[in-house]
C-alpha cells in the first residue's frame, strides 16, 4: 500500500467512525486538522478525491480550500 493509499484508508476509517456526528464533515475535517501533521495534509490535498468516500471528500475539499484563503 503507498502512502497516499494509506492516508486515503485513514480518512475513509474517520469518516465512517464519525458518520454519526451531527455534522460528519466537520467532524473529519476538524479530527484532520488536529492529529495529521502537514506533510500528510499536503499529500491528501494533492491527491485529490479518488478512492475517498463522499464524507471524507468533502473534509478533505474543505480544508484544502481553508488553506487556500478560499
Amino acid at each position: 500500500m503507498t502512502s497516499e493509499e494509506r492516508l486515503v484508508h485513514m480518512a475513509n476509517q474517520i469518516a465512517t467512525n464519525l458518520a454519526t456526528d451531527a455534522a460528519p464533515v466537520t467532524a473529519v475535517a476538524d479530527h484532520i486538522q488536529t492529529f495529521w501533521d502537514p506533510r500528510m495534509k499536503r499529500m491528501i490535498f494533492a491527491h485529490g478525491s479518488d478512492g475517498l468516500s463522499p464524507v471524507a471528500a468533502a473534509a478533505i475539499r474543505l480544508l484544502a480550500d481553508a488553506q487556500n484563503g478560499g
